[in-house]
């Protein structure tokens, strides 16, 4: 979402950083002025960075320097990371450069849209916005207005999106860019898509007609696959199989991971439709494209399609199989949690250390210059000289000891990390066994139905290999293991917030081993959007809501 600048002549010699872009889900354009990579890649680089900040005094380089950071720490360390962009907001507003705070304001928007505080995110997108001379009508100024759209979209605040849409809409038009008004269009059709099915089709189609003139098959195949989904919605099947299938004959001109994405949106429709044969034939076509590439999301929902078909043709031998398959998958994906990293700790210390032995330097040198200035005597000259050896001692002393509980620290945080880690697997063993029980229910329904008695005998194998994997007092289990490590959690947030669910209380246990949305979909089964709205759910029970305070941070206080 921005343009690359060149940095100041000290990071020249330091090293050079490029530009990355950043892209939000409803296809935004570049806007921002300054970049600033989105992760360090390792330790060394970071402690490059921190040493940046040591020796440099331009106010300008100081934000970079703590914008890039801020970027690293956002995943592992929130409180450092929002001091560091705190300091680069400071330094920023101090360089006093119009265009300069645009981009800072800008990049620290990105990164809290990263971390989804979408009204945080809104207000550096705003204060970005409103430094534009309101005659300016430079393509930052409205690639700026889309993004705000895109932000409010997500917020559900339709009217302030359609606001800004609009704007963008007039200069997109001025410029007769075809292709932008009609992405543009595309993303008003996702912006009344849950609220407004109709409004949904009808910008969907206006996006189609602009489509149709440059020839551009990929979007019309995307806008196709959407129109079909809005009519799905609608129950209207007849108009469902007609998009879908005009979607469909483009296939062969639009890439693989598109091809891959249609197969398995319109394998997904049939299944609701419960059109198994063309369910399965479809998420097969979806399969034989991802086959290369087959531990993903992707290729994971395929074969949890294929179960839940074969399971719906009661052929007990495929689902079976594509289940174990599926399994298999999602046990990959299954990322544990990560291990605090000590070396972070490591490196703040020294970064104090730096400073420190930089300012005892400081202090040397300028006692020497005062001595050669001022010819002062020998015998006061050797006064001097043994107070600043007695300092230097005294300084590197206090150096050694802190350099000690560093090094304490940093086994402590490698003992929290290993009990963190176990606790992770006693987490993913809850949901094996809370899936296992799900389908030794759906087993017995089966059974049930079941008219043959080879067929129930068969069922009877299946559900006692799946009973022996179980355990009734699992998640009791977690609860003591997570008491061990974070002791008193679970009674400090009963007795601050007693209206919490047992589910909500589950997903504050999963967000405080700091585990992502992502990470607490795999365990939990649940799709990434569902688990989103749970977080911004909790949120609202926990009265986060419009507040700067991290989720992660609140529970963590609770501790």
């Amino acid at each position: 979402m921005r343009i690359a600048i060149v940095l100041s002549a000290l990071l020249f010699v330091l090293m050079s950083f490029t530009a990355v872009d950043m892209e939000h889900q409803i296809n935004s354009n570049d806007s921002s002025v300054i970049i600033v990579d989105n992760a360090v890649d390792s330790q060394q680089s970071l402690q490059i960075l921190i040493d940046s900040i040591v020796d440099s005094e331009a106010y300008n380089t100081k934000a970079i320097l703590c914008l890039k950071i801020a970027w690293e720490l956002k995943s592992s360390d929130w409180d450092r990371c929002s001091k560091y962009i705190d300091n680069a907001e400071f330094n920023a507003k101090k360089y006093n450069k119009q265009d300069f705070l645009i981009a800072i304001y800008t990049d620290i928007a990105d990164l809290y849209y990263d971390k989804d505080l979408l009204d945080i995110s809104l207000k550096y997108y705003t204060n970005a916005y409103n430094l534009y001379d309101k005659n300016n009508s430079s393509s930052e100024k409205h690639d700026l207005e889309n993004d705000i759209a895109i932000i409010y979209a997500k917020l559900k605040k339709t009217d302030q999106a359609f606001y800004f849409f609009q704007r963008v809409y007039i200069y997109k038009n001025k410029l007769n860019d075809t292709l932008g008004i009609a992405k543009l269009y595309n993303n008003l059709g996702l912006l009344f898509f849950e609220t407004n099915i109709d409004s949904s089709i009808y910008y969907f189609e206006k996006s189609l007609d602009l489509v149709y003139q440059i020839d551009n098959k990929i979007l019309s195949v995307y806008v196709f696959t959407n129109i079909a989904k809005c009519y799905s919605i609608l129950g209207n099947t007849a108009r469902t199989d007609f998009y879908s299938k005009k979607a469909l004959s483009f296939i062969d001109d639009v890439p693989q991971n598109v091809k891959a994405w249609v197969y398995k949106t319109v394998s997904e429709e049939y299944f609701q439709r419960n059109k198994i044969d063309s369910c399965i034939y479809y998420a097969n076509k979806s399969k034989d494209i991802l086959k290369s590439n087959k531990y993903t999301f992707s290729y994971l929902d395929l074969n949890r399609t294929l179960y839940k078909a074969y399971l719906e043709k009661e052929d007990y031998k495929k689902a079976s199989m594509y289940f174990v398959i599926y399994d298999q998958i999602r046990d990959s994906l299954n990322i544990e949690q990560k291990a605090v990293n000590a070396e972070k700790i490591k490196l703040e210390q020294e970064f104090i250390i730096k400073d420190q032995i930089r300012d005892l330097e400081e202090s040397k040198r300028k006692n020497k210059n005062i001595i050669i200035s001022f010819g002062l005597i020998v015998s006061l000259f050797v006064l001097i000289i043994l107070l600043t050896k007695n300092k230097s001692r005294l300084q590197k002393s206090k150096l050694e000891k802190k350099l000690i509980e560093a090094k304490r620290d940093e086994l402590n945080q490698d003992l929290e990390s290993k009990k963190g880690i176990l606790i992770a697997k006693a987490m993913k063993e809850i949901h094996r066994t809370e899936f296992i029980q799900d389908i030794l229910i759906d087993l017995k329904e089966i059974k049930l139905k079941a008219v043959k008695k080879e067929t129930q005998q068969a069922i009877e194998i299946i559900q006692k290999r799946l009973e022996k994997g179980t355990s009734n007092n699992i998640w009791e289990e977690f609860e003591l293991s997570l008491e061990q490590v974070h002791k008193r959690f679970f009674s400090n947030l009963t007795e601050k917030h007693p209206t919490l669910t047992s589910k909500d209380k589950r997903l504050c246990a999963l967000l405080v081993l700091n585990l992502t949305s992502k990470e607490i979909a795999q365990i939990t089964g649940q799709d990434f959007k569902t688990v989103e709205n749970a977080r911004t759910r909790l949120r609202k029970k926990l009265n986060l809501t419009n507040t700067k305070t991290d989720l992660i941070v609140y529970l963590n206080e609770l501790k």
